[in-house]
């Protein structure tokens, strides 16, 4: 400030908002008559005191590393931009406020100047109500990307979710056509649809959508009227749309069509819609994808192909779990501060939600065989009179069960609680072939010899020689199967129930379970004649040593870590920093490994590196962490994949035996995870 210190004075006075002048160390050294109002003290009471002290104990190393890294990187931030901070009033109580800062210079000297709210704890509630919504409404995208086999029904519905979920007038799907040379509208909501869809525009800067690709970048129009940019488009004349918004929908890195959003009223689309619409594309490109390369490998090897594919879909699911979860937990730790019992409960439908959809993906990666699994010998003498229990419970009074277990049936290597939800799918395939009531007979027996002897379907010559087996048999007495649907029953989507009965992924995740754990599974039936499943499980006498499973040790997790996070996913890199910081970390985050090996290289210093497995073109995350490992030799690492066996198998000398932490997660197996790489060579 190089103007008159007086006039300065009489305005910092004359300000109605709290207000202080704080040097870079974090010493108060003026503050106005206002803080009285807000944290009960005199200006003079304040002078000279550390700022970090007006806040709870709990807190304080966290705000000096916030502190310091603001002073790296000064920047204005308005009042309401960020989640309100706790501080200790005068009297010794908690109280919830609004922070801005400002850069200051005084003769010279950098400064912050501070203005101070009381939060508006109703206004906050609301917003994590609005964020609990929304990440419902994704929830449920998801769920249906999935259920739905055919990518252009749901961008056909798209549109009408995401405008009714945020409450916009219109929505639009814009794809680029094959020339790259227009942008051609395929589905709409709110509008004249037949005028709309099948409509091509330039794909020219000139356009809005047009501006949208050449960005490759989220594009806000706040006001019509006052954009310059590119021309406003004769739909939102003719419309009467004041604001709108476009997403751009990416296919490897290219752009491959927009996402555009319109509503009547100025300024409509803040951070939350912005973030919510950017999922919702994320979702689609995902789902044409998949019906890309499922179009590219229809010739191919069907299950192994169709097995890569779906591991593909639950692992961008995972990242979208991962964003969802995240943000549900952390809008649930500020209602709960707030006691809002009404919001909270609002929130648990959305976590409900996100818990099934992660039910979903996790039929994804069995199939695939991504799944992670946990072998240990399972007593199926022990396991299946408990499972009947559940199953009769579950199928109801119309299904007689009956089982029988072989005496001394020696005990089979699998992970015990993969094997009680395949045969629960099992169970429940059988069930809706029975509607009017039936018959369901488990039996359980050993057989030695080679799988080619039962003939099985599955059954590759590599997996021939004579071996013992558990046998595991499931018959019902439905309707049973064709040759046609026999020969499909296993593949992922296929299903012969009615729209919203199924997903096509029961028997396709038993399959995957089977085939990962060393067995086999087959079927038989034939139509009026009932279903025999027959899944063979290898015995602990004649299996390998089945996998330790990790240390369930807590170590405590250091305060005031310095991370160096790498995820090219721009959501999940969002929700992985504010866990990190909110566990008292100072974060440095990068969407690519080269700028993080390049800040490495520069010396600053680290002590834990946490990065994605797979990072697109380029360097993936095994690379950069056995390069930074070179490096710095001891330097903790800690990796993670929506893939949850990455490293189990193929690739684990890739990654030296680095710990990896798996999608989706929340902060709470994040601090383990981080507590875990940390005193992982100790």
């Amino acid at each position: 400030m190089d103007g008159d210190p007086a006039v300065f004075e009489q305005v910092l006075d004359a300000c109605a908002d709290a207000m202080m002048v704080v040097d870079y160390a974090g010493l108060i050294l003026r503050a106005n008559p206002a803080v009285l109002t807000v944290l009960g003290y005199s200006p003079e009471a304040l002078r000279g005191r550390q700022v970090d002290t007006l806040l709870p104990e709990r807190l304080r190393q966290r705000h000096a590393a916030l502190r310091q890294r603001y002073a790296d990187h000064p920047v204005s931030r308005a009042l309401g931009s960020h989640d309100p901070l706790v501080a200790l009033h005068a009297d010794g109580n908690e109280v919830a406020i609004d922070l801005s800062l400002s850069p200051l210079k005084i003769r010279g000297v950098a400064h912050v100047l501070v203005a101070i709210r009381a939060a508006d704890v109703g206004q906050r509630s609301n917003r994590a109500m609005r964020q609990a919504h929304y990440y419902a409404q994704l929830a449920s995208l998801a769920r249906l990307a999935v259920d739905l086999t055919d990518p252009q029904e749901l961008l056909q519905r798209a549109p009408a979710i995401a405008a009714h979920a945020i409450g916009c007038d219109a929505a639009l799907v814009y794809l680029l056509e094959p020339n790259q040379q227009k942008l051609q509208a395929v589905s709409a909501h709110g509008l004249t649809v037949g005028r709309i869809v099948g409509e091509s525009l330039p794909c020219t800067p000139e356009t809005g959508i047009g501006y949208v690709v050449a960005r490759r970048d989220v594009v806000v129009i706040s006001n019509w009227a006052d954009e310059r940019r590119f021309v406003t488009p004769p739909i939102a004349l003719r419309e009467g749309f004041k604001s709108g918004l476009g997403v751009p929908l990416f296919d490897k890195g290219k752009v491959v069509g927009v996402l555009s959003a319109g509503s009547k009223r100025p300024g409509y689309f803040a951070h939350d819609e912005i973030l919510f619409l950017q999922a919702v594309a994320s979702i689609l490109a995902t789902s044409m994808q998949r019906a890309q390369v499922e179009a590219q490998l229809r010739q191919a090897h069907k299950m192994e192909s169709v097995g890569q594919l779906t591991g593909g879909i639950a692992h961008d699911f995972n990242n979208l779990l991962t964003v969802i979860n995240g943000n549900l937990q952390m809008a649930q730790e500020h209602l709960q501060e707030c006691c809002d019992q009404h919001g909270l409960e609002f929130l648990q439908s959305a976590t409900d939600a996100s818990r099934r959809a992660a039910e979903l993906t996790g039929k994804l990666l069995a199939f695939s065989r991504r799944q992670h699994l946990m072998p240990k010998a399972v007593n199926l003498h022990q396991m299946l009179p408990s499972l009947v229990e559940l199953l009769r419970r579950t199928l109801g009074e119309k299904i007689d069960i009956a089982f029988a277990v072989d005496a001394g049936l020696s005990p089979c290597l699998a992970d015990e609680v993969q094997l009680e939800s395949a045969l629960l799918n099992i169970a429940i395939n059988a069930r809706d072939a029975m509607p009017q009531g039936g018959k369901l007979q488990i039996t359980c027996s050993s057989f030695d010899g080679a799988l080619a002897d039962l003939a099985l379907a599955n059954t590759d010559p590599t997996e021939c020689a004579p071996v013992s087996w558990v046998k595991i048999c499931v018959t019902d007495t439905g309707y049973g199967m064709d040759s046609e649907v026999l020969e499909r029953a296993f593949e992922p989507f296929f299903t012969t129930k009615e729209v919203g009965r199924g997903t096509g992924l029961g028997l396709s995740s038993v399959y995957g379970f089977v085939k990962q754990s060393q067995g086999s599974v087959e079927l038989e039936s034939a139509p009026g004649k009932g279903t025999t499943v027959t899944i063979l499980l290898p015995t602990v006498e004649r299996a390998a040593t089945p996998a330790t499973a990790p240390s369930t040790r807590s170590e405590r997790l250091p305060k005031g870590l310095h991370v160096l996070l790498v995820e090219d996913d721009a959501l999940v890199r969002a929700v992985s920093e504010r866990f990190l910081e909110s566990l008292g970390c100072t974060v440095s985050a990068h969407a690519c490994a080269e700028s993080a090996w390049t800040e490495l290289t520069d010396g600053t210093p680290f002590d834990l590196v946490m990065t994605d497995v797979e990072l697109g073109t380029g360097m993936n995350g095994t690379e950069l962490a056995n390069r930074a490992r070179e490096l710095h030799p001891g330097l903790p690492v800690l990796l993670n994949s929506g893939y949850s066996n990455f490293l189990s198998e193929e690739r684990r000398a890739e990654a030296a035996n680095l710990p990896l932490l798996i999608k989706p997660f929340g902060k709470k197996e994040l601090a383990a995870a981080m507590a875990a790489a940390m005193h992982g060579d100790e």
